[in-house]
């Protein structure tokens, strides 16, 4: 019995080893052939399978990441091609910005200019009085970043996703 089952052993190392054999010969013939016709297959192969950039997708909530203070801050919300921010303190939440989103159709960095909803900011207390306002998104930091005026002083707010 033992030398039946080292038999069946020897026949399957002999038959692997056949396999990798016929495997090796094959590309030792191809290659072979021509070092060149390999290195510029290889090259297209590599081409072929890159990732092509896609623009970013910037729906989702963001977050104020240099606010000057704790209690308060802007958040951002991107959703059906509207942008909408808003001053956010512990208690309460206030309407500054609501406009058009133009999404981006290119990969890397990504400004527009974003139409106001001024019907909808007119009540709103602290809500820009501005008709169009830039934003800009850095594609190396993933962040969206625009200029807020209020009580006559301009800041640069730097946001990241939530």
């Amino acid at each position: 019995m033992k030398q039946l089952k080292s038999l069946g052993v020897m026949a399957c190392v002999f038959a692997l080893c056949a396999t990798l054999a016929a495997c090796g010969g094959s590309d030792q013939a191809s290659s072979s052939a021509g070092k060149s016709q390999s290195t510029s297959q290889g090259s297209t192969a590599q081409e072929s399978t890159a990732p092509v950039e896609q623009p970013a997708n910037l729906d989702g909530k963001w977050t104020q990441t240099n606010a000057n203070s704790d209690g308060m801050r802007m958040d951002a919300e991107i959703a059906g091609g509207t942008i909408t921010v808003n001053w956010v303190q512990p208690d309460s939440t206030s309407l500054y910005w609501v406009g058009s989103y133009e999404a981006p159709t290119a990969a890397g960095d990504w400004s527009w200019t974003s139409k106001g909803d001024t019907e909808k900011m007119a009540s709103a207390l602290l809500a820009s009085q501005d008709e169009t306002k830039e934003f800009h998104y850095t594609a190396s930091s993933d962040e969206l970043s625009f200029d807020a005026t209020a009580m006559g002083t301009t800041v640069t707010v730097r946001m990241k996703r939530q």
